[in-house]
């Protein structure tokens, strides 16, 4: 029986909640209002011969002050995200505004800001009315200096904050990171705890999405818990990052009760019927855009986008060209596994194959590096401060690399030396490229 909900699918849609900008005002809001009210148990708890007198007007002119000076710090932390967000696209990606939406220290200010409005604005009309008594106005008053502790330093906080988000170095260092745990995550489980893709040919009954957009999401508890009842085995052919159409397989069923057979490898409808794979395809979460979280490859296209348009000739910005190319070279060492502890790797094996009815390929690498260095080694040609850090940066890949890439440097360094050959004009730059791309020539001698 398939459970509603598996925990992966889970922990996916509270990451998709934590980027809502008003899931954690909500969540402080009520917190406020509750935190008002239970002041209120402190009246009949027998305090009221301990604790101190506190004064009403004491307390309004707190609660008044909050209530009056919150509002307008919400706003101008608002204004002052929308700002950042909007930098952010445009000097930078608009593919990277959902990790700068994600930022904890804004939300965390955001939250806090209006949080305090709520818990003021609840409290000063709870006072008014005369709802506490002595323990609890006490109490209240206990709980409104903390507020405010609170409030002074998630703005001192926010405020260092707020000076660099959006800033392009800033963004840069969220995208890298971003893809630095994604990377981890897939290099720990580069199946997806599914059993490795053997087979060069796509055998089974193929299964198609009505729907166009990219596959953020794939339930493997969902797809497996399917492929037990049914007894049929799964190869996915559609990893997090690929375009799904109604004319590109999600992935293809095979069945040992010969449910499935060759001749199912067609579209045609009374082919599919043979299995009922709805269930196959809602586990295929799709949607508008890519995600970083279980997607690699994304954000090495996005650290792409950035050095690309640094490289316009509006922009002209080489250095933040040759920034984005170091934070590609770390990315792609800490994928070939210079980072990961032994530990990880024991666990790693002991989870790999938990799906094992699922096959799922492995990332190519000759895809990643197209992700990372096309659009550079493109627009960067010209400058040959660009082409030389970009051949340095094949070369340590090539070097430190196992087979495949050091293939797939060395393919992409002839490449950049012949774009810079083309696009330089001046001998001595051109031979500066050369003697940097030396290193690919000897390999191809050997």
């Amino acid at each position: 029986m398939q459970s509603p909900i598996s925990t992966d699918r889970l922990r996916f849609l509270l990451n998709r909640l934590r980027e809502r900008l008003w899931v954690r005002p909500l969540a402080v809001c009520l917190i406020s209002i509750a935190a008002v009210f239970t002041a209120k148990l402190a009246d009949d708890s027998g305090l009221a011969d301990f604790v101190p007198e506190v004064t009403l007007d004491s307390i309004e002119t707190l609660l008044a002050i909050m209530a009056s000076s919150m509002l307008m710090i919400a706003t101008f932390s608002v204004s002052s995200m929308v700002s950042a967000y909007a930098s952010t696209s445009n000097t930078a990606t608009p593919r990277s505004f959902s990790l700068v939406v994600a930022d904890d220290v804004s939300q965390n200010a955001l939250s806090t800001f209006v949080g305090a409005f709520i818990f003021s604005v609840v409290a000063l009309m709870a006072v008014k009315n005369a709802y506490f008594e002595k323990p609890g106005l006490f109490i209240l008053f206990i709980l409104t200096a903390m507020v405010f502790a609170i409030v002074i330093v998630t703005f001192v906080r926010w405020v260092d904050n707020i000076a660099r988000l959006g800033r392009l170095g800033s963004t840069i260092d969220k995208v890298e990171k971003a893809t630095a745990r994604a990377l981890q995550q897939r290099k720990k489980f580069p199946t997806l705890c599914a059993m490795p893709e053997t087979s060069t040919e796509l055998q089974g009954q193929p299964i198609f999405t009505s729907s166009v957009g990219y596959v953020q999401h794939i339930d493997m508890a969902a797809i497996q818990s399917w492929a037990e009842e049914t007894h049929s085995q799964i190869l996915i052919a559609a990893l997090p990052g690929t375009l799904a159409a109604p004319d590109q397989a999600l992935a293809y069923i095979s069945s040992s009760d010969n449910l499935v057979n060759s001749a199912a490898q067609n579209k045609s409808s009374h082919d599919k019927s043979a299995i009922d794979c709805s269930s196959v395809i809602k586990a295929f979460q799709i949607g508008n855009n890519r995600l970083f979280e279980d997607d690699p490859r994304f954000g090495l296209v996005v650290l792409s986008e950035i050095a690309a348009r640094a490289l316009s000739p509006a922009v002209n910005d080489s250095g933040t060209a040759i920034t984005v190319i170091s934070s590609l070279l770390r990315l792609l060492t800490l994928w070939n596994g210079a980072n990961v502890q032994p530990g990880q790797e024991t666990e790693s094996e002991e989870e790999q194959c938990k799906y094992e009815r699922i096959a799922v390929p492995t990332l190519c690498m000759q895809d990643m590096f197209d992700d990372a260095f096309t659009a550079i080694a493109r627009d960067g040609a010209g400058a040959i401060e660009v082409s030389v850090r970009l051949q340095k940066a094949l070369n340590t890949l090539s070097a430190i690399g196992d087979t495949e890439m050091n293939e797939a440097a060395l393919y992409h360094a002839r490449l950049a030396l012949k774009r810079a050959q083309r696009a330089l004009d001046v001998e001595e730059d051109i031979a500066i490229v050369e003697k940097a791309a030396s290193f690919s020539k000897h390999a191809s001698k050997q």
